[in-house]
Order: C-alpha cells, then sequence, then structure tokens
C-alpha cells in the first residue's frame, strides 16, 4: 500500500517511490510532529502550538484563523508529496478527522519510518534469545544515523521523544552487550560496551561489565543461545551452551563407534573426556559392566556387520555394527540413545565422515520417534572431537539442524532437540551466521 520511507535518526529525509522528497523546514517539523504522535490524531492548534511555539490561548479569532490556515498549507503540501494518488482529504496518508478543532491522523506502516522501526526492534530483542537478539539489535542500531530529531530538537515535543530514543538506545547496546556475550562473542560485546562506555563514563555497573569481558570469563556461562520452532511448530530447534549430562527432562544422544568400546582405563581405547567416556561416570557411576550389559540387551537382536579377531584388534570389543545403529538404553526417567557414527579402527582411532553422520542422524530420529514419547531429546555437538571428521563446528551444527528439521517436516517424533556446545566450539561458529542460514535457506521448514 505504502512506499514511503522516513529516516528521523539524524537529519530527516522523505523518501516516496524510491526516490527524496525535499520539504521545507517548516513542512518537515510538521511532519516530525505528527510521526511523533505515534498514529494518534493532532488537532490544528496542537500542530500550530508544537511546531511554531505559538499560544493558542487569548487569541483573536482571525489569528486562530490564521494558524489553521497555516497548518492546512503545510498539511497540503506533506499530502502532495507522500500521497499524490489521493489529492486532498481523499489522503490515506494524512487523514481529517472533522471536530472542534479538526484534527489530523498520519497512518504509516510501522516499517515506513525508523523511528517506528528503532523501537519495535528494540522491544522485540528483550524476549528473543540471544542470536535473534542480536541480529535484532544490530539491525536498530544500523537505523541510528546521528542524533535523531536534529531538525526539530529544540521543540519541547520533540525534546520528550529524544529523551525516550537515547533511553532505548542506551537499552540496546546494554542488551546487545549481553548477548553477544550469550552466544560466544566476547569481542564483540567489548567493542559495543567501550562504546557505550564513552557516553557513560560514571556507570560502575557498565564498568565491572567490561572488566570482566576483558578477563574473557564470559566463557563460563551457560544458557541458551538460539530457539526457533519447526515444521509449522511441531518442535523446537534449541542451541544452548552447558553439559549435556545436566539436561533434566531431556533424553540423552550419544555418539558411539561401531563397536560400542565403553572402556576408558588409560584413555586407551576410549578417551575419557568425550562425552562417550562421560556417560560411564555421570549416568553410571562408574559401574561399567552395568552399562555393556544395557548395550548388549539393546543390540541382541541387532544383526553384526562383522567381528574381528583378537590378534587383528587385541583391546576393545570387536563386534562390529552397521552404521547408524541406535542402541536405546533405559535410564531412571529417561533414554540415552548410543549410536554409532564412527569406526573404530583396528589401532583404536576412530573414524567418520559427514556422510555417515548425515545417516546416523537419520536413524537416530527414527528410533527417537519409536521410543522417545515425543520428549525432548539434548545431544551434544557430535563429530567434533575424536571422529575426526573433515568439517568445522559451524558445518557439523548445520548438518545436524537440517537432519533433525527434515525428520520432523515427515513426522511429529519430538517436542525438542536441544544441541548442547561447549565455549570452545562455540567459540568457532558464528553463531549470526548460522542464524540466517535458518531465516534464509530453511524458510518453508521454519515455523
Amino acid at each position: 500500500m505504502q512506499n514511503i520511507r522516513i529516516r528521523l535518526l539524524g537529519r530527516a529525509q522523505v523518501e516516496v517511490g524510491g526516490k527524496p522528497v525535499k520539504l521545507s523546514g517548516a513542512t518537515m517539523a510538521v511532519l516530525i510532529r505528527m510521526v511523533v504522535a505515534e498514529g494518534e490524531a493532532v488537532t490544528v492548534d496542537e500542530i500550530h502550538h508544537d511546531v511554531w511555539n505559538a499560544p493558542t490561548q487569548n487569541i483573536s479569532t482571525a489569528e486562530r484563523r490564521r494558524n489553521h490556515l497555516n497548518v492546512q498549507k503545510h498539511v497540503w503540501r506533506l499530502r502532495q508529496a507522500l500521497d499524490p494518488g489521493h489529492p486532498g482529504e481523499h489522503s490515506l496518508i494524512l487523514r481529517i478527522e472533522r471536530g472542534q478543532p479538526s484534527a489530523y491522523r498520519l497512518v504509516l506502516d510501522r516499517e515506513s519510518c525508523d523511528f517506528f522501526e528503532f523501537q519495535d526492534l528494540v522491544a522485540r530483542a528483550r524476549h528473543a534469545a540471544p542470536t535473534t537478539a542480536v541480529e535484532l539489535l544490530t539491525g536498530a542500531l544500523d537505523l541510528w544515523r546521528d542524533r535523531p530529531f536534529i531538525d526539530v530538537g529544540k521543540r519541547p515535543f520533540a525534546e520528550r521523544a529524544i529523551r525516550r530514543l537515547n533511553e532505548l538506545h542506551e537499552t540496546a547496546k546494554r542488551t546487545l552487550m549481553r548477548s553477544y556475550i550469550a552466544i560466544g562473542l566476547p569481542d564483540k560485546a567489548l567493542y559495543v560496551g567501550e562504546a557505550l562506555s564513552a557516553d557513560l563514563p560514571d556507570d560502575a555497573e557498565l564498568a565491572a561489565s567490561l572488566a570482566a569481558l576483558r578477563e574473557r570469563l564470559s566463557g563460563k556461562l551457560d544458557g541458551e543461545v538460539l530457539r526457533v520452532e519447526v515444521a509449522k511448530g511441531n518442535a523446537q530447534l534449541v542451541i544452548a551452551l552447558g553439559d549435556l549430562f545436566a539436561q533434566d527432562g531431556a533424553h540423552l544422544a550419544v555418539g558411539f563407534t561401531d563397536t560400542f568400546d565403553t572402556a576408558t582405563d588409560q584413555d586407551v581405547v576410549i578417551n575419557g573426556g568425550s562425552v562417550q567416556g562421560q556417560l560411564v561416570d555421570r549416568l553410571y557411576d562408574g559401574d561399567r559392566a552395568l552399562l555393556d550389559r544395557q548395550l548388549r540387551a539393546a543390540l541382541r537382536n541387532v544383526p553384526a556387520a562383522g567381528t574381528e579377531t583378537r590378534s587383528a584388534k587385541p583391546k576393545g570389543k570387536r563386534v562390529r555394527f552397521p552404521m547408524g545403529t541406535v542402541a536405546t538404553l533405559r535410564h531412571p526417567g529417561r533414554c540415552v540413545f548410543a549410536v554409532a557414527y564412527s569406526r573404530m579402527s583396528n589401532d583404536l582411532l576412530a573414524g567418520s565422515s559427514l556422510a555417515d553422520l548425515r545417516y546416523s542422524l537419520d536413524r537416530l530420529w527414527e528410533a527417537v520417534y519409536r521410543y522417545g514419547q515425543l520428549k525432548p531429546v539434548a545431544l551434544a555437538l557430535v563429530g567434533t572431537g575424536l571422529s575426526r571428521i573433515d568439517a568445522s563446528p559451524e558445518e557439523l551444527l548445520i548438518l545436524i539442524m537440517e537432519s533433525f528439521v527434515a525428520a520432523a517436516l515427515e513426522r511429529r517424533f519430538c517436542s525438542e532437540l536441544r544441541i548442547v556446545i561447549q565455549p570452545s566450539s562455540l567459540e568457532k561458529i558464528t553463531m549470526l551466521d548460522v542464524s540466517r542460514f535458518i531465516r534464509e535457506e530453511l524458510p518453508m521448514r521454519i515455523g
């Protein structure tokens, strides 16, 4: 309906149909007064008083008439500029409301004016996950070209709006700082914070935050980084910093080799610090025998892919299972889905590929559908450790998301997938690029 762009966060600019429109200082001031009203009707007397700082009380009828004619002249010019296809009182943009006195109402789409757009973006960011908040807030701050309302800055009606905008501008920067910290970008948070500190040199709380950033304490933070709905709202996709084994209320998916080895003695077969290695200590209290019994029971009906001889593989388990095999282990209050996505060589080096990982993830979602009862599932960023997949953490993250979203489109099998990432991996991921990928590459899949 509208092809208007009004920029007021800096020197005022107006475009109609992509072409700049020149307005006199007084006409621009009338327009700004109407914008500041945010869709409310403004009487002719109010416009004249606020724009020309002229009295509206105790004046003669003739003077009042001249004032009204002056306002109407500038309203006519605005209608000609903004809505030439609907002249005079037929204007769809600047409407008249008859009364004593008459009033005018500016009807604009919110995205037509940076004053509205800035407020809306900051408001949305307050309730968004950190990655989304960063996108919203950087977009909002990019609108800020200079001091807002420079053209009418000394008028009282503009001073109120400027004060509100400056407060919102500060809020946006503080929120952007916190959001950058949450997604593992302390350097960007520091950049924003130092710019803010130049305007607020006496802010002790801000100074303390900057000191903490400089010491790189941000890496200790946990929490949700990104959350989106997928498959038309049938599931949630969440990226979070934290501890996989602390994800209460969620099933766990843990990567294994095709031999389902569990021995962590001296880190010879399985590295004790890996997710697979931690499983024994964190969920089974170090009782590897119990874990092995559950694995044997879960794999009882799965045909083996082959068996190594003791001479060929002297350490670890020797029975191999097909890539993508999922052993569903019952644990109090949750399931553990042990999925084989890498191959253990006879010299105890695990290896996998993006194709093997994608195939194994597809099999994992089938097991979750069968046994998960639509509960959330938590999964570490598989492939970043000793499986030696030739891919960056960001590529692995995108692959996991693509696999999950594709499966969620086929059927509802899980209310939420929570991909739990360590700070060291998050530092290698540009979450803004990941969010952009979700928005641009998977538009039909995101609810």
